[in-house]
């Protein structure tokens, strides 16, 4: 484990109380574990601005009953199907269906899919949740 180093920080007295209730809501324990947290989440970005490799999930809900929209969205997963290590269908009614891809690949090339996928017509909400391999984090 890397050696912890303490700093100061100046702030804002409303900033400070605005921050404080962002950590009361989110259940933080203190507040530097919400500022890890905060600097892990931009540095997440930035891989993901920088067309890292990076990991995710593509969700979507969609009717399965839309003529041809199962076979659209099989279609462009096979034309991306080195970025797919999982999925998940769950049929939540006769109707609509929830897919879940686990992603993992350059972050540009998973963008596409993504942005295909959810796309796609029929499609009635789709989001890529974007994270890290964690291997650039401490």
């Amino acid at each position: 484990m890397s050696k912890l180093i303490r700093f100061g920080v100046s702030i804002d007295e409303e900033l400070l109380k605005t921050f404080d209730d962002y950590i009361e809501r989110k259940r933080y324990t203190n507040r530097s574990e919400a500022l890890r947290d905060l600097i892990r989440n931009h540095l997440v970005e930035e891989e993901w601005d920088d067309n890292k490799e990076t990991v995710g999930t593509i969700t979507m809900v969609y009717d399965h009953h839309v003529p041809e929209l199962t076979e659209r969205l099989t279609e462009l997963q096979h034309q991306y199907n080195e970025l797919i290590q999982s999925t998940l269908h769950i049929h939540l009614d006769h109707h609509r269906c929830l897919e879940v891809l686990v992603v993992r690949g350059q972050s540009s090339r998973i963008k596409e899919i993504a942005n295909g996928l959810i796309a796609t017509k029929g499609v009635k909400h789709g989001k890529l949740t974007a994270t890290t391999t964690g291997k650039d984090l401490n």
